[in-house]
């Protein structure tokens, strides 16, 4: 989801990689969730994202979508993000006692907070977001421990080609806007609603990607 604001207005002007220390480590949010209230459609789910839920929660994207899950138009393309409902306007997944009930399968973007990507010519670096989580006082943590997401190389390498990607099916859908929704309920179909057949989910998104690209790019 692109921001239109500038580095030095969210960020304390510093890019991080994935061996560097930031101060991020919120000790475990004890008594606070606010990062899991109020935050509309800014929780956009990767590909990735959506198999870690559903094999954790053992649901199916389809019951997902009638519940914790929405679709929503993220710069031109229908992606899904998690849903906020209720009293407290929260994330579905949140538990009654404030904590994340799929913590151990979250989100990457759930993962990262309060990091931010920002995203270069050859994939990205990390930048810390200094006005997003209300903990004061947060200790420095290595920020691939801050990550905790396996195989974290690949991961990255996934990330920054599931970014480009989006950003040349933006390019296509300028140049063709009869095409925006063709080109949407192909991602969907393509990438979300169409199982994952083996425990390497990477190589397999990769040859889905390869697809999609000679389709669009």
């Amino acid at each position: 989801m692109k921001r239109q604001v500038t580095m030095e207005e969210i960020s304390d002007g510093k890019l991080y990689t994935s061996n560097d220390l930031v101060k991020a480590d919120c000790g475990d949010c004890e008594g606070c969730h606010a990062c899991c209230t109020g935050m509309g459609s800014s929780i956009v789910l990767d590909p990735l994202d959506i198999v870690w839920i559903c094999r954790g929660t053992g649901a199916a994207f389809e019951t997902l979508l009638a519940g914790k899950i929405e679709l929503n138009v993220v710069d031109g393309i229908i992606l899904p993000n998690l849903k906020m409902a209720g009293a407290e306007d929260g994330c579905g997944f949140l538990t009654e006692e404030g904590r994340c009930g799929i913590h151990p399968f979250r989100p990457g973007i759930c993962r990262l907070f309060p990091l931010g990507r920002y995203y270069e010519e050859n994939g990205f670096r990390y930048f810390l977001q200094v006005h997003e989580c209300q903990k004061e006082n947060r200790a420095k943590v290595k920020v691939k421990k801050w990550l905790d997401t396996p195989d974290l190389k690949k991961y990255e390498t996934y990330i920054a080609r599931w970014h480009g990607l989006l950003i040349q099916l933006q390019e296509f859908i300028a140049a063709h806007p009869e095409s925006a929704k063709a080109v949407s309920m192909d991602v969907l179909q393509r990438f979300y609603l169409t199982p994952y057949r083996t425990e390497e989910f990477y190589s397999e998104f990769f040859q889905r990607m390869d697809e999609a690209k000679k389709a669009y790019c």
